[in-house]
């Protein structure tokens, strides 16, 4: 039997068509068909039709499968290799600690991990660096390296859990496990000790500062009250002088009203002896003739 090319043509396409129409899935797996790009049906374990490409396509998942990103490092066959960026966190009293971790999850909904995020992987990455960072950077250093590790842990799970709802990735976390938390070492250590250092320093500065400040307040204070006393002293004294000047103005007074040129000529003779009192006195007439001494301070005592 003659084969013509129309009739190879046939078969060829038959075979593509064929091939292109059926699709297996396996026991474990999850697929998701596509018609003109939008998600149509899902299916399970067995030998399923559908149009051929480019109506539909087909996406597998691996859902029963325990997946796990590493946090911190990435294992290069039995070597692990750090990753600076993911493993330095900063905990809540300012310190420096090195976290490794691994997130093991699965995959609960097929349609939303193939195509509500752009790569799950990523997401789940970086949502848990933040996560983690989040959880650490709420508690002090002695506690994240000490017993801190089992409540880390746990909420960490927590907050992945909750960003992964809210974003319906598809993504079913199971666990998250700690391999390291601990102070850096090499150069980042040195860094630390010596952020540690200075504000060590910055704090005796600020505790010497306080102590100077809580003795000058009280000093500065005390000075100010006895300032303050002595100049309601003085105001005291001086409006209690001021009445005793009123009071002999006034009495000086009456008497000049009842004698004036003898009050006159007293104030005189007491303001003359104010002024020299170690002086002595003569009084002479108008005239300049012989002077009789007269014993001024002694008449003025008496």
């Amino acid at each position: 039997m003659k084969i013509t090319e129309k009739s190879l043509f046939f078969v060829l396409l038959g075979g593509f068509l064929l091939f292109n129409s059926t699709y297996t899935v396996q026991e474990k797996e999850v697929a998701v068909v596509t018609t003109f790009g939008k998600v149509t049906n899902e299916s399970t374990q067995g030998l399923h039709l559908k149009w051929p490409w480019p109506i539909q396509s087909v996406e597998k998942v691996d859902a029963n499968k325990t997946h796990r990103i590493e946090i911190g490092f990435r294992q290069d066959g039995d070597k692990a290799v750090s990753v600076e960026s993911e493993a330095l966190m900063i905990t809540g009293d300012e310190n420096i600690v090195w976290a490794d971790a691994i997130v093991e999850y699965n995959i609960s909904n097929a349609k939303n991990y193939l195509y509500n995020t752009d790569s799950p992987e990523n997401f789940l990455g970086n949502a848990t660096v933040a996560a983690i960072r989040s959880v650490i950077g709420s508690k002090k250093l002695d506690y994240v390296i000490t017993e801190g590790k089992t409540e880390i842990q746990a909420e960490v799970k927590e907050l992945l859990i909750a960003s992964n709802d809210l974003y319906n990735t598809g993504i079913h976390i199971l666990d998250v496990k700690f391999q390291d938390i601990e102070p850096p070492e090499g150069e980042v250590s040195k860094a630390f000790v010596a952020v540690t250092d200075a504000r060590e320093e910055k704090n005796t500065k600020i505790n010497q500062a306080e102590k100077h400040r809580n003795q000058v307040i009280p000093q500065a204070r005390a000075a100010a009250n006895a300032a303050k006393e002595q100049a309601l002293s003085e105001k005291t004294e001086r409006i209690n002088g001021a009445k005793g000047d009123v009071q002999e103005f006034n009495a000086i007074y009456e008497e000049y009203k009842k004698n004036p040129q003898i009050t006159k000529k007293r104030l005189i003779l007491e303001t003359i002896e104010k002024v020299y009192p170690k002086a002595k006195i003569f009084i002479v007439d108008g005239n300049g003739q012989t002077v009789n001494y007269l014993p001024l301070t002694d008449l003025t005592k008496k």
